[in-house]
C-alpha cells in the first residue's frame, strides 16, 4: 500500500470529494459553487494569501490594485456579492465613460456607441466607410494571424488606430504573432452566430435590450472579493499548502486521485487544477508526462504596473497607446475617474513588444511611466509603486499549439485563464459551470 494513503492530519473539509488546487478567483469560485450544491471540496493554496493575481494594497492611504483594475458586475458576481453580504462595499462606475487611444499627439475617443462612432477622430471618414464592408468579407480563417484577420475584415487604418492598441494592449500581445485559432476563438463564435462581426456589434449597440454590467470594485479594492470567499469557507481552505504532485489511486474507469502536499496526502474523486501552466506541469508530471511537457511550452507575456500619484484630471476609463507611437506605455487606467481613487493612475508597460521591461530597475521604469504620462496628460506625477508580473497573460502565440497535446485523464480538470477566457467574470463563470458538471455527476 502506498504511503499516500494517509490523510493530511485533521485538514479542512474531511468530507471533501473534490480537491481544488489554487486559491485564485477560479478556485474560490469553484469552491463556493460546489458548496452551494452540497458537494464537499477543499482548496489548496500555496501561499498565505488568496486571490491569485487579484491583489489590492493600501499605500500612503490610497487603494492600489497590483493586478486587475476592475471587474464587471455580472449576474453571477452580483449573486456572489449578495451571498457574501458585500453589497454595501461595492463601488460602480458609469459604463458610458469614454475610452481613448493616444495617437498623433492627442487622446482620441474609442467608438463604443453609434454617437461616438460618428464623432470620433480616431478613424477617418474613409476608414469608417470601410468598416461597412465587413459583412462582405470571408469568415476568419483559424490559421491566419489575428492581425491579418482584422486588417482583411476592417482595413489597415482601423486595425492600426483602434484594434491593435485595444485588442493587443488588453493581452499585452502583438496580434501579428497571435494565430486566430488561439486568440480569436470567442470572436469567431460570435461571427458564426451573427453572420458578421459588424452585425454582432450593431446587435449589441443598437438592438440589445440588456444592459452591459457596470465596471465595479470594492471600497478596499478587488481583493476584498476573494478574501470574503475565503472567510466564508475558511474551514475548506488549506493556506500555505502547495500541492507537490498528484497520483492515481486504483484502476479502471472510475479511479480516485491522491493529492500530495508537504503535510501529507488525501484521496479525492476529482481534482480541479487552477494554477499557471508551469506550476500545473510540475503537479501532473507523474500522471501524464506528455501533457506536462506541453504545458511547459506555453509562452506568457510579462507586464509591469507602475502606480502614479498625480493631480491630473480626466473623465473616462483611461487610454491605450497606438503601437506606432514612440512610447513604451501600453495604456493607463484612470482610477480617479472610475472609482474616485484620488490621484492614483496605473501605467502598464512590457508585454510582447517589450519583454525586457520586467528586468529594468524601478527607477528606470518609474521614469518612463512619469515621462510618458506627462506627455499625454500634461501633468506631473510621482511614483507610488512598481509591480512586476513576469507571467501576466497567456501570449496566445504559436506556442499554444501545444494545447492540443494536453489530454489529462478523466478526473483531472484544468480550469484557468489559459483553458477559458480571461477576466474575473469569466473565472467566476467557469467555476460555476464546472461545479454544475461535477454535482451532476454524483
Amino acid at each position: 500500500m502506498s504511503d499516500a494513503d494517509t490523510d493530511a492530519g485533521d485538514g479542512a473539509g474531511t468530507d471533501a470529494r473534490v480537491a481544488v488546487v489554487g486559491g485564485g478567483m477560479t478556485g474560490l469560485s469553484t469552491l463556493h459553487a460546489l458548496e452551494e450544491r452540497g458537494v464537499g471540496s477543499v482548496v489548496y493554496e500555496a501561499t498565505d494569501e488568496v486571490g491569485g493575481v487579484v491583489r489590492s494594497r493600501e499605500m500612503e492611504g490610497k487603494v492600489v490594485e497590483v493586478g486587475p483594475q476592475r471587474l464587471r458586475m455580472t449576474d453571477a458576481i452580483s449573486a456572489m456579492v449578495t451571498d457574501l453580504d458585500l453589497a454595501d462595499e461595492v463601488i460602480t462606475a458609469d459604463d458610458d465613460l469614454p475610452l481613448f487611444v493616444y495617437a498623433d499627439g492627442k487622446l482620441r475617443e474609442v467608438p463604443r456607441s453609434l454617437a461616438a462612432f460618428r464623432r470620433t477622430d480616431l478613424l477617418s471618414a474613409g476608414a469608417k466607410l470601410r468598416l461597412l464592408a465587413e459583412p462582405l468579407t470571408d469568415p476568419i480563417d483559424p490559421e491566419e494571424s489575428a492581425r491579418d484577420a482584422f486588417v482583411r475584415k476592417f482595413g489597415t487604418e482601423t486595425y492600426t488606430n483602434l484594434i491593435a492598441p485595444i485588442f493587443g494592449g488588453t493581452y499585452g500581445s502583438d496580434p501579428a504573432d497571435m494565430p486566430a485559432k488561439h486568440a480569436l476563438e470567442p470572436i469567431m463564435g460570435l461571427e458564426k452566430k451573427e453572420g458578421s462581426l459588424l452585425r454582432a456589434a450593431l446587435s449589441r449597440l443598437v438592438f440589445s435590450e440588456s444592459e452591459t454590467p457596470p465596471p465595479a470594485s470594492f471600497e478596499s479594492g478587488l481583493q476584498r472579493l476573494p478574501e470574503a470567499l475565503a472567510e466564508a469557507h475558511a474551514d475548506r481552505i488549506e493556506r500555505e499548502t502547495p500541492v507537490t504532485r498528484i497520483e492515481r489511486a486504483g484502476s479502471g474507469d472510475d479511479p480516485e486521485w491522491i493529492v500530495h502536499t508537504a503535510d501529507g496526502s488525501r484521496r479525492f474523486e476529482h481534482v480541479v487544477i487552477t494554477t499557471p501552466a508551469d506550476a500545473t506541469a510540475d503537479i501532473v508530471e507523474g500522471v501524464d508526462p506528455d501533457s506536462a511537457a506541453a504545458l511547459r511550452s506555453f509562452n506568457y507575456n510579462p507586464l509591469v504596473l507602475v502606480h502614479l500619484e498625480s493631480s491630473a484630471r480626466a473623465d473616462g476609463f483611461g487610454y491605450q497607446v497606438r503601437r506606432t507611437e514612440p512610447m513604451r506605455t501600453l495604456g493607463v487606467t484612470w482610477n480617479p475617474s472610475l472609482f474616485d481613487r484620488d490621484g492614483v493612475y496605473t501605467v502598464f508597460l512590457g508585454g510582447m513588444h517589450d519583454p525586457g521591461a520586467v528586468d529594468r530597475s524601478e527607477a528606470e521604469l518609474g521614469q518612463t511611466a512619469v515621462t510618458e504620462f506627462r506627455r499625454v496628460m500634461g501633468a506631473d506625477a510621482e511614483v507610488l509603486n512598481v509591480e512586476r508580473m513576469p507571467r501576466a497573460f497567456p501570449a496566445w502565440d504559436d506556442s499554444w499549439d501545444a494545447a492540443e497535446r494536453v489530454d489529462l485523464p478523466e478526473g483531472l480538470t484544468l480550469a484557468t485563464n489559459y483553458t477559458g477566457r480571461m477576466g474575473l467574470p469569466s473565472r467566476v463563470r467557469e467555476g460555476r459551470r464546472l461545479a454544475g458538471e461535477l454535482s451532476a455527476s454524483e
